[in-house]
């Protein structure tokens, strides 16, 4: 079974039943901006991985952090619309390249967004030609490594007063935390790996 027929299993089974997933609810406002991000799995043989981004230092929100493709979704788009240019204006990733899965859980957060990941699949070695002023670099990340739940650490800190949870995955010298590894642990929930 190849990659894309195996996550649409997985995909539906995941998604048939109730869980309990993450998000920062209790640090988000009412009036959440909707957003979407392309969790993009390359379609390797050997050892599927998520594209990730490490957004600018400079950048105004979330300097330096690592993230999956995306941003908010424009009025009238839908979240995989959203998710589709997004990935194409941070790496370049052409729509025609990308096979859609299928949007998994909301992630709401602290800092006002409500989160649609759209799972995909996207050739092995794709051509990426990053926007320097959205990424500072990309790197792929074994699904198999970051869907495994001993390879995240529970942390917390302060946060507007509050305390505040949230995991970390450590890929090589890559510090994957707060909403992206939210939504990582989420999806791997949905997501019998």
């Amino acid at each position: 079974m190849n990659l894309k027929d195996r996550l649409a299993r997985l995909h539906a089974e995941g998604h048939a039943a109730e869980i309990e997933h993450r998000d920062e609810t209790d640090f988000a406002g009412q009036d959440l901006r909707p957003a979407a991000v392309l969790a993009a799995i390359t379609e390797r043989a050997d050892r599927p991985g998520f594209l990730l981004i490490h957004r600018p230092s400079n950048m105004r929100s979330h300097p330096g952090q690592v993230a999956f493709p995306g941003g908010k979704i424009d009025p009238g788009e839908t979240a995989e619309e959203a998710a589709l240019r997004e990935a194409y204006e941070e790496l370049g990733i052409q729509p025609r390249d990308v096979h859609l899965i299928g949007a998994s859980d909301t992630y709401r957060t602290g800092s006002g967004y409500a989160i649609t990941p759209v799972i995909a699949v996207v050739p092995p070695d794709l051509e990426l030609n990053p926007s320097p002023t959205e990424v500072a670099q990309w790197f792929e990340a074994p699904v198999d490594f970051v869907f495994d739940s001993a390879n995240h650490t529970q942390h917390s800190g302060f946060w507007q007063g509050r305390e505040r949870r949230y995991i970390e995955i450590m890929w090589q010298e890559h510090r994957i935390w707060g909403v992206t590894a939210g939504i990582i642990a989420n999806l791997a929930k949905r997501i019998a790996w």
